[in-house]
């Protein structure tokens, strides 16, 4: 059964209507208890990273997320949630985030003819041998986001894209994952990545 925290920042129904399609069970919670029991757990989330970590302390679920993490559970973040992971935002004048992973996100440069948001699907480069990424080949993935991530370990960058600049686009380390791209959204290979997670 996976967990996916609902700390009131969207993007929950198309991964948990994503994980059914791959015949997991998948429950939305923001129960504390509910969110240890499982067997995996997910951090969604669209919207701005201040706002959601206030969301998540006012919802006591940075707490789960560190204890999910400790009990070395499969754990996912996604979009925001990747975000959320690591030490700090720039976005909302600089927030502090949960600093379970070193690095920090910062906006994307405006250059020209690149839009902000970046919205639309880009190649991912895969590097340093994935486990999200088995059995997947040069992988067209679906982003929507303003800020990226600038991860301080390089060894746990699996896969970057480009856009204006180097953006760190998934990381793992242990049976930590995150995910700046949505695999919810992002057809065959997306659901795979999901498919791997599920299988860890």
């Amino acid at each position: 059964m996976t967990a996916i925290i609902d700390y009131d920042a969207g993007n929950i129904k198309s991964v948990e209507k994503a994980l059914q399609r791959l015949g997991d069970e998948a429950v939305t919670t923001r129960d504390r208890n509910v969110i240890l029991r499982a067997d995996r757990v997910i951090l969604p989330g669209v919207g701005s990273f201040g706002s959601a970590m206030a969301q998540l302390k006012k919802y006591e679920l940075d707490k789960a997320v560190y204890e999910a993490v400790e009990q070395n559970k499969p754990f996912l973040g996604i979009c925001l949630g990747l975000q959320l992971l690591f030490e700090g935002s720039e976005e909302n004048g600089g927030v502090e985030g949960l600093g379970i992973l070193k690095g920090s996100i910062v906006r994307i440069p405006d250059a020209p003819g690149l839009k902000i948001p970046h919205i639309g699907w880009n190649a991912l480069s895969l590097q340093n041998e994935g486990r999200l990424f088995q059995g997947i080949e040069d992988p067209y993935v679906y982003f929507v986001h303003s800020y990226y991530l600038k991860a301080k370990d390089v060894q746990s960058v699996k896969a970057t894209t480009e856009y204006g600049v180097c953006i760190h686009a998934s990381v793992e380390r242990g049976n930590l994952f995150a995910c700046q791209f949505h695999p919810e959204k992002s057809s065959a290979p997306g659901l795979k990545m999901l498919q791997n997670f599920i299988g860890i």
